[in-house]
């Protein structure tokens, strides 16, 4: 589990001493609602289930939500049934497109071989795909890494078979024989691995491309859920910070939830990075650096893919003001 550059340990030490009271703040103001949080399983949102875990996260200010895919936490921000939810970039930007409001508050991971196209052991080159089935969570990240994948080696979508799965039915689809490739992450991929499947493309060959955020839809980042998002923000990058520090009780916390004996949670945590304070600050950046930079270049290949349909506006897209500053930690 690699984070870019670890905090500052006094300075880190002194902002969780105030940390300890946001609960409280926020619990005594009647304007201050609680939000709810969806999340699907995936190490980079890990951090946050284990806040809960230790007894950081005050659930009267955020209600996490397991849901099985990103699939299904868009269709509950749709619903409006959310606020907020872990999704890519790439989710992002399609969600706004589509009619749902949202901001960026904090990045969560940047994926550097997590996000990954396994394949049986007779399909040997990504070229081998041609009139294959893969499986591809067609609404989310899939549509992304599919079309990177198939534009490397010349092919298109209509050179391969798509069946359309969520990450969390793939593995059984292909226990039955029903795809022959699929584009996963952890801890899923660890079942495909066991049945054989063997790595043709991962996202180190699109650097900087595939990043996890915590989305939360703009109408409530305007209504009164301030103190509920910073107490949030603050928790995850505490939590996390204990994952950098003491990394087998963590471990410990995380397996049951990730479905992995502690002694395999570290592997599920390979080929991420996981931005601190520090460098969620950096990245967040200027408006033509960091974040915003990613953004528009994520965009421009959603557009060249067909997945979006025009250029989006992405004002409004980032709002750092609920991470706590520098000179707090």
């Amino acid at each position: 589990m690699t984070s870019i550059h670890p905090l500052a340990r006094r300075k880190f030490n002194t902002w969780l001493a105030g940390l300890g009271c946001l609960p409280l703040i926020a619990a005594c103001s009647t304007k201050d609602q609680p939000i709810a949080i969806g999340l699907h399983v995936w190490p980079g949102y890990e951090p946050t289930p284990l806040a809960r875990a230790m007894g950081w996260l005050d659930e009267k200010l955020v209600k996490l939500v397991e849901t099985p895919s990103a699939t299904d936490s868009l269709k509950l921000l749709e619903q409006g049934k959310i606020d907020a939810a872990g999704l890519t970039l790439d989710e992002v930007l399609r969600a706004r497109e589509n009619g749902i409001a949202l901001a960026v508050v904090l990045i969560c991971n940047i994926s550097a071989g997590a996000d990954m196209l396994l394949a049986r052991p007779n399909i040997k080159t990504l070229a081998d795909l041609r009139g294959r089935r893969v499986g591809v969570e067609d609404g989310a990240l899939g549509a992304l890494m599919l079309y990177k994948a198939l534009r490397a080696v010349g092919l298109t979508r209509e050179d391969i078979q798509v069946v359309s799965l969520t990450v969390n039915e793939q593995a059984q689809a292909w226990k039955r024989g029903e795809i022959d490739a699929a584009i996963t992450y952890e801890p899923d991929a660890a079942q495909i691995f066991e049945m054989g499947g063997h790595r043709l493309f991962d996202s180190r060959q699109i650097p900087d491309t595939i990043l996890d955020v915590l989305a939360v839809r703009s109408a409530s980042l305007e209504a009164n859920h301030s103190k509920a998002l910073h107490h949030l923000v603050a928790t995850h990058l505490r939590a996390l910070d204990y994952m950098q520090t003491r990394p087998d009780d963590a471990a410990y916390r995380m397996a049951a939830r990730l479905k992995l004996a502690p002694d395999r949670v570290s592997t599920a945590f390979k080929g991420l990075v996981l931005p601190d304070l520090k460098n969620n600050i950096r990245l967040f950046g200027t408006p033509t650096m960091g974040l915003m930079k990613n953004a528009a270049t994520v965009a421009s290949t959603l557009v060249d893919a067909g997945i979006l349909h025009k250029p989006p506006d992405l004002t409004g897209l980032l709002r750092p003001e609920f991470l706590p500053s520098e000179a707090s930690s």
